[in-house]
């Protein structure tokens, strides 16, 4: 079986935009590098029930958003003055895309149109106190995507907090809850669990992953942090990409600095993790990393090193085992599974 791999990328060196590779599943290998988009630093990307595609992008100097149809055909983009967005997810109840822009700690809300293109729709700035690392000099939005309830999710690593959002149909937002957590811990991204009210906090600039359970008013509570590091390094690291299984037995997190995959068990009720493996990603700067839709493999993305690392993964003990290395992708900073 073919499975197809979109990646993101950043195009500062050698990356010319948005590529293709495909995934062999009986070889158990990639293959077919294809650059299927130019476009400047299409970092993250996500794609529609409709088979469109959804990118951060640069046009002359202004960042924003932009569309694709099936075919990696530009439809449209929504730019503004500044920088461009750092992650889009879509939204196929209402049709909208969400967007994080980090550099300038917006939460952008964009409505999906006819075509496949977009238009912008909502926008708003976190205006709390910020924490005490140096990175944390404003708010900075690193993720924006849905719960299980359909609220929307913001982890805003320059406020260290977690904002729960209503959205109206339009689009419009409404502030639910807000979870703050420990000062310096820069929320970057989270994942649910697929069956437990649990949710899983990666925090960039502590780089642990807080345990928390959600609560049916949007609320988060925190159950337990543990660290993504082994307790003998001490050199600088900055947690990355998060996932988890698709049984919600194991959960995996990626270090830059490290340069390493920590794998988590995940207790029955969800509410507990305890480090089982932690797994060199045989580059540099692991910025991201997905599980294929079998769950059977994980591709992680260096950065740095212009080269995806191919694992195989054990169902029963969630432990990666080394595949394939050194497979160019250049800048790749985003890898998504293509199921449409």
């Amino acid at each position: 079986m073919i499975e197809k791999i979109i990646l993101g990328t950043y195009t500062r060196r050698v990356s010319e935009g948005i590529y293709t590779i495909d995934l062999d599943t009986e070889k158990k290998e990639l293959f077919g590098l294809s650059l299927v988009a130019k476009e400047a630093s299409p970092t993250y990307l996500a794609k529609s029930n409709a088979k469109n595609l959804y990118t951060v992008t640069t046009v002359d100097g202004l960042g924003g958003a932009g569309a694709y149809d099936s075919n990696y055909h530009f439809l449209n983009a929504v730019t503004e003055e500044g920088a461009p967005l750092c992650y889009v997810a879509v939204d196929e109840t209402r049709q909208l895309v969400y967007g994080a822009n980090y550099h300038k700690g917006e939460v952008n809300v964009y409505r999906i149109l006819d075509n496949g293109g977009i238009e912008a729709v909502e926008s708003l700035y976190h205006q709390e106190e910020t924490g005490p690392h140096k990175n944390q000099d404003h708010a900075h939005v690193h993720y924006t995507d849905l719960a299980p309830d359909q609220r929307l999710v913001v982890c805003d690593l320059g406020t260290d907090r977690v904002y729960t959002y209503d959205v109206a149909e339009s689009g419009k937002l409404t502030l639910a809850a807000t979870f703050v957590a420990e000062p310096g811990t820069g929320p970057r991204h989270l994942v649910f669990h697929p069956t437990q009210p649990v949710a899983y906090l990666f925090g960039e600039l502590d780089s642990t992953v807080s345990v928390l359970a959600y609560q049916e008013d949007g609320s988060f509570t925190e159950l337990q942090k543990i660290s993504t590091l082994p307790k003998d390094f001490s050199d600088e690291n900055g947690g990355a990409a998060i996932r988890i299984s698709n049984d919600g037995r194991f959960l995996y997190a990626s270090n830059r600095g490290h340069n390493s995959i920590t794998v988590y068990e995940i207790s029955d009720n969800g509410e507990q993790l305890s480090t089982i493996q932690n797994v060199s990603t045989e580059g540099d700067f692991p910025r991201d990393f997905a599980l294929d839709p079998t769950n059977e493999f994980l591709v992680c993305a260096n950065q740095n090193s212009d080269n995806l690392t191919l694992f195989t993964r054990d169902g029963q003990t969630g432990q990666l085992t080394l595949l394939q290395k050194d497979i160019y992708a250049p800048e790749c900073v985003c890898v998504y599974f293509d199921q449409n």
